[in-house]
């Protein structure tokens, strides 16, 4: 059993920057955030999958270019560098991670493909 420990969440204004961390207590493939506005239903944000050497990553369109998802392969830690927030990135960000190498927009967002999940962490944007 993997679990997954989130942190970097807060109250920021809009055009503002947040860092968000997700580490994990062991081995996963892909690791990928999730959010759910309030009365929202739940979207992908963004996702890495890495593998001997090999890196993919996705985005959803909503946050490409403002976005950016990296990892840390020695402490099982990716983070998701969030700028030029806006009011409607308001959520709560969830981080999920996966025993397998999920390849192509399809896959990666599917939550159902994902194992883990974290608890959660509030992200809020004020006009």
């Amino acid at each position: 059993q993997v679990q997954l420990i989130e942190s970097g969440g807060g109250l920021v204004q809009a055009g503002g920057s947040l860092r968000l961390s997700c580490a994990a207590s062991g081995r996963t493939f892909t690791m990928g955030w999730f959010r759910q506005g309030q009365g929202k239903e739940g979207e992908f944000v963004a996702a890495v999958s890495w593998s001997a050497g090999n890196i993919y990553t996705s985005y959803a369109d909503s946050v490409k270019g403002r976005f950016t998802i990296s990892r840390d392969n020695a402490k099982n830690t990716v983070f998701l560098q969030m700028n030029s927030l806006e009011p409607e990135d308001t959520a709560v960000y969830y981080c999920a991670a996966s025993q397998l190498w999920l390849y192509g927009t399809t896959h990666i967002s599917n939550r159902d493909k994902y194992d883990y999940w974290g608890q959660g962490t509030q992200v809020t944007v004020s006009s």
